[in-house]
Parts: structure tokens; C-alpha cells; sequence
């Protein structure tokens, strides 16, 4: 019958993985709490504040498209010119 490696090989898998939850429980790898973390206090933002963050991101997204149309509208001009020579 067809079959018979596979599914002992899936039962050494399966047997294995057992095994090593096992190991892992007992030492104690997966506890831990985090009772003694200490939290950052950050800063509250002022409207003022998330309005020149605002303003400084849309002024770097307006800069990086114009870097992409940029870069894309040479690719094509390069291709195009490519083509041409050796089209």
C-alpha cells in the first residue's frame, strides 16, 4: 500500500513537536509578565504641533512622488529611445 512513509514521517513530525512543547513548558520559557515594566511618559501633542507634522509629511510625500514620476517618466524615455535604435 502507497502511503505508508509519508504518514509515519508525519507521525515522527507530530511526536517531535510534542516533545519539544514539553521541553519548553518545563523551563519555564514561555512565562513571564510584564507587572514589572515601567511605561514612558511622552509629551502630549498640541494641535499646533500636529499641524507642522502634518504640514512637514504632506511636504515629504509631495516630494517623494515628484522623485517617482521623476525616475519613471526617465524609464520610459530610456526605453522608448531603446527601442527605437534597436527596434
Amino acid at each position: 500500500m502507497g502511503g505508508e512513509g509519508s504518514m509515519m514521517t508525519a507521525n515522527n513530525s507530530l511526536k517531535n513537536n510534542r516533545s519539544l512543547v514539553a521541553k519548553r513548558k518545563e523551563a519555564n520559557a514561555l512565562s513571564g509578565s510584564y507587572a514589572s515594566v515601567q511605561m514612558k511618559e511622552f509629551p502630549k501633542a498640541t494641535p499646533e504641533m500636529l499641524e507642522t507634522i502634518k504640514v512637514k509629511l504632506q511636504k515629504e510625500r509631495k516630494q517623494r512622488l515628484i522623485k517617482q514620476i521623476v525616475v519613471c517618466s526617465i524609464v520610459i524615455v530610456l526605453i522608448i529611445i531603446s527601442c527605437i535604435i534597436f527596434g
